[in-house]
């Protein structure tokens, strides 16, 4: 692909359809623009079959758990493209912050979140490449896999 292929273009090469964005489960908006910066946060996983919950290490294997990452991804963007009214205007991806959903002595939070960081590098190629954060943690909010949140460096208004 060529490096000056659209971000949007690229997704739909890639057969990547976005889903509709999710409502806000509390009093705050899915994403801020601040500056250059694009700040989205966390989002979860949602399949065609709703939420998808449980324990990661005791509820889903690594594959279930990274294809949950994935499609927490895709929230992300559709959060994103919502606020910015287009994945072009996308500069770089520039953090992911990732939370695993683990049983006790679980500790391969990278691989789950990898399915969210793919994703990025195959919607914005090297620009997708991000800083990252991968933890465990005992809870997350309505029982979710995993919740992710990004940092998107943006074109300004």
């Amino acid at each position: 692909m060529s490096t000056n292929e659209s971000h949007e273009a690229r997704m739909t090469a890639a057969g990547i359809t976005l889903p509709e964005g999710m409502a806000p489960a509390g009093l705050y908006v899915p994403a801020v623009v601040s500056g250059n910066l694009l700040h989205v946060g966390g989002h979860g996983p949602i399949s065609d079959a709703g939420l998808i919950t449980g324990k990661v290490g005791a509820d889903l294997d690594v594959d279930a758990a990274y294809e949950a990452a994935r499609l927490t991804g895709l929230q992300l963007l559709a959060a994103a493209r919502d606020a910015l009214g287009t994945l072009d205007r996308v500069v770089r991806v520039v953090k992911i912050f990732g939370m695993v959903n683990c049983a006790p002595g679980f500790n391969q939070t990278p691989s789950v979140i990898n399915g969210c960081s793919q994703l990025m590098h195959d919607v914005f190629g090297e620009a997708g490449v991000h800083t990252r954060s991968a933890v465990g943690m005992a809870e997350l909010p309505f029982d979710i896999a995993v919740e992710i949140e990004g940092i998107f460096e943006i074109v300004a208004d």
